[in-house]
């Protein structure tokens, strides 16, 4: 019986043709023989995290997102740069699965992130910062597994060598195995 490493990606834009979509898009089609990348949906339903709502009755969004990542072995932030930090969107989604604190679904997750704008940074402050705030959050954020991509001089979705970068973050994410306590 084979086993598959099941990564959830989280798409910080929630505009239909978006870059950062596709990209995860092409890593799901294009995922590792024993990787299964599944492409979160509705973040745009969710409210913004609010205790008072982080009940009894959570909210529908929140709950399946939660389910989702809780059966997921890893979690892959694929995301653009808005404004030198990530999306509220992608800000939102983790602060739902950081909760109930200490026990959220994405603590112990392997975590990884990666983009592209069309910046000279290509958004690795939006991806530090979310890093940190998976981190945070409990997350185990894998070395190696935050690749940040200019789309200035570069069609990300066609250059080899930049597909291979992004196919290493999801392979690495697949290969990661905690260290021995």
């Amino acid at each position: 019986m084979t086993t598959q490493t099941r990564i959830v990606a989280l798409v910080g834009s929630l505009r239909a043709d978006s870059l950062n979509r596709r990209i995860a898009e092409a890593l799901r089609d294009q995922a590792p023989e024993g990787v299964v990348v599944e492409i979160a949906e509705g973040l745009e339903s969710l409210p913004f995290y609010n205790e008072d709502l982080d009940g009894d009755a959570v909210p529908t969004a929140a709950a399946t997102l939660r389910e989702l990542v809780g059966n997921a072995d890893a979690v892959l932030a694929v995301t653009p740069e808005y404004n030198g930090t990530m999306p509220a969107v992608l800000n939102n989604a983790i602060d739902w699965l950081s909760r109930p604190y200490g026990v959220g679904a994405i603590v112990g997750k392997p975590f990884g992130v990666v983009g592209a704008t069309p910046t000279p940074y290509g958004g690795k402050w939006a991806h530090a910062d979310a890093a940190r705030s998976a981190g945070i959050a409990g997350a185990i954020v894998v070395d190696g597994a935050v690749h940040s991509q200019s789309a200035l001089e570069v069609d990300v979705l066609e250059d080899v060598e930049v597909l291979e970068r992004l196919q290493a973050v999801v392979a690495s994410l697949a290969a990661f195995q905690p260290a021995a306590a």
